[in-house]
Order: C-alpha cells, then sequence, then structure tokens
C-alpha cells in the first residue's frame, strides 16, 4: 500500500516536472536557451518547445520590425543655422543569439546611436540640404547606425527626418527669398511673352507691308470688335501720314507763301557778287582793245599828216565799240614807244 502511493506521488511530481519545462514560442519571436548559464547554439523556432526543469532557461527575442521615434535634436548647421531636427528609426533583429548575448538593451542602444548619429549629420549637413535633398542624408543616417548595430545583430532597414524646425527670422528670410524668386520667374515670363509678341507684330506687319490690303482688313475687323460691344462711340483710326498731308494743305491755304518767298531776298547774293564789276579786267585783257598797235604805231609824219581830227574819223563809232574811245588816252601815251 505504501508502495503504491509512493509510486503515484512519483508519477505525479514527474508528469508535474514535465508540464513545467513546456514552453510555447510565438510566430514574431525567437527562443535562445541558456543550458546552466550557456547558450545553446540552436535558436528555438516558433511552437511548443520542451526545457529541462529547473535546468534550461529561454529567452524570448522579438523579430518584428521595431518604429523607434528619435528625440527631437537640436543642432547647428555648415551653415551656421540653428535647427531642431527629429527622425524615427526602422529596425529589426536578424541574429537574435548576438541581439542577446552581445547587447544588454538593443532597443536603448539603437535609441542612443540614432541622436548621436542625427545630430552629427546636422553638423555636417547645410541647411539647404535638410530641406531639399533628405534622400542624400537618409542614407547617410541610415550607414552610421548600421556600423555599430551589425555587431547586435540588428539591421537598420531606414530612417527618415520627420521635421525641421527653424528659427523665425529664418523663416521669414527664406519666404522673402522664396518671394524675390517667384517675381524674378514671373518677370522672366512676361519678357518672354512680350518678345513672342514683339517677333509675331514683326512678322505680321512685313505681310501686311506686301500685301497693303490687309491693313484695311484688320480696320474693318478691329471696327466689328469694337461695334459688338454696344458702344455709343466709335474710334476710327487715321494713319498719321493723312493727318500730316492735311495739315500741311491748311497751312499752304492761311499762308500764302509770302515767307517762303523771302529766300528770293536771302539769295540776292547777286548783289554780292557784283565781281562782274570787278572782273571788268577782263575788258581790258580784251585782245581787240590791246591790238590797236597798227593805229599806234602809225608814222610820226604820217600823224603830222593826218592830225588830232584824223585820227578822230579813224576811230570807230559804233556802240559796240564805245569801249574803245575810252581806252582812247592810253593811246596817246605813244610816245612811250619812241
Amino acid at each position: 500500500m505504501d508502495t503504491t502511493i509512493l509510486l503515484g506521488v512519483v508519477a505525479f511530481v514527474v508528469v508535474v516536472l514535465m508540464l513545467t519545462g513546456f514552453r510555447v514560442v510565438n510566430q514574431v519571436e525567437r527562443g535562445i536557451v541558456f543550458r546552466l548559464g550557456r547558450a545553446q547554439r540552436r535558436i528555438r523556432q516558433p511552437g511548443l518547445r520542451l526545457l529541462v526543469p529547473f535546468i534550461d532557461q529561454m529567452k524570448k527575442v522579438n523579430v518584428q520590425i521595431v518604429t523607434m521615434p528619435i528625440p527631437t535634436q537640436e543642432g547647428i548647421t555648415r551653415d551656421n543655422v540653428s535647427v531642431r531636427v527629429d527622425a524615427v528609426v526602422y529596425f529589426r533583429v536578424q541574429d537574435p543569439m548576438r541581439a542577446a548575448i552581445e547587447v544588454q538593451d538593443y532597443v536603448f542602444a539603437i535609441e542612443q546611436v540614432a541622436q548621436t548619429s542625427l545630430r552629427s549629420i546636422i553638423g555636417k549637413s547645410e541647411l539647404d540640404d535638410l530641406l531639399t535633398n533628405r534622400e542624400e542624408l537618409h542614407k547617410g543616417l541610415a550607414l552610421m547606425i548600421d556600423s555599430p548595430a551589425l555587431g547586435w545583430g540588428i539591421h537598420i532597414d531606414r530612417v527618415e527626418i520627420k521635421d525641421v524646425q527653424l528659427p523665425e527670422t529664418m523663416k521669414r528670410s527664406i519666404a522673402r527669398q522664396a518671394e524675390a524668386e517667384r517675381e524674378r520667374r514671373a518677370r522672366v515670363i512676361v519678357a518672354d511673352g512680350e518678345l513672342l509678341a514683339a517677333q509675331k507684330l514683326a512678322d505680321a506687319s512685313g505681310i501686311m507691308a506686301e500685301a497693303p490690303a490687309a491693313m484695311q482688313l484688320r480696320l474693318l475687323q478691329t471696327v466689328v470688335e469694337v461695334a459688338a460691344e454696344k458702344n455709343s462711340t466709335l474710334i476710327m483710326p487715321l494713319p498719321v501720314e493723312l493727318l500730316r498731308f492735311f495739315d500741311r494743305a491748311t497751312q499752304a491755304a492761311t499762308n500764302p507763301e509770302p515767307v517762303q518767298a523771302a529766300p528770293a531776298v536771302q539769295a540776292a547774293p547777286a548783289v554780292q557778287a557784283a565781281p562782274a564789276v570787278q572782273a571788268a579786267p577782263a575788258v581790258q585783257a580784251a585782245p581787240p582793245v590791246q591790238a590797236a598797235p597798227p593805229v599806234q604805231a602809225a608814222p610820226p609824219e604820217r600823224q603830222a599828216e593826218l592830225g588830232e581830227g584824223k585820227l578822230a574819223e579813224l576811230s570807230p563809232t559804233s556802240p559796240d565799240e564805245e569801249p574803245t574811245r575810252a581806252l582812247r588816252p592810253p593811246a596817246a601815251a605813244a610816245p612811250t614807244t619812241d
């Protein structure tokens, strides 16, 4: 009787011990068994696992991707701008054995490495990179965090910067810069439009110059467009040349050229051109007058015979030869020929 009771107690204890040795490993976990304090090489996969009671201990490691926010870090960029940046890290356990042995708390370790790496990347970057070129910063930040995490069996899936907080003065400066840039683009677009319009107008003017009727058609089209608005006043454009023509005609009718005839008085250079009187040496130089030596060269006895009366009769009496009489006194000086 006593033996039966003893066997029953032993069997009950064995069953209890066996039941306490069973462990359930979830699908998202991996089990690391420590037997008498020594880690076993074989990692327990999800399912029901049996352990040696009071000898084996199992530590479960979650292999899901962990989303860990990085607290806001304040730093100064390379171009001396004070900013506040926060980010988020996505990582998971790649080697459960190392994550359980190499580091005490891998989540806390990854958090500290992420904060220091974020401050380092802020100091190496410029403000424009933080605002526009974030892809390169994400890659660099992930590489900086992944370097020590590989030894802990942790794989960094990705790192992203969530927000960049700027000082108020810098926000106003960026707003003014953006406004100036938009104004510059607007002016460039307007200038391009004016240039294109000028080119089109130049082409149109060339075509209208070749076909004058096109100008009349364009004028009629403009009149039709203006008349379509039901205005009480209709403006007809007239060429400026036509107005100038009427202006000149009006001036010619009111002022019948007395003022324009004044240039004839100014053109009196004919009086100033009296050099014709000064050019009388041409008469003195006339060979017929100086060619009278046959009369002057008469012999002295002939001159005595003829006397002064005969010489007067021999002198020409026609009006054309009046200048010869005017020049007669030099002939009286003929004795110089002696």
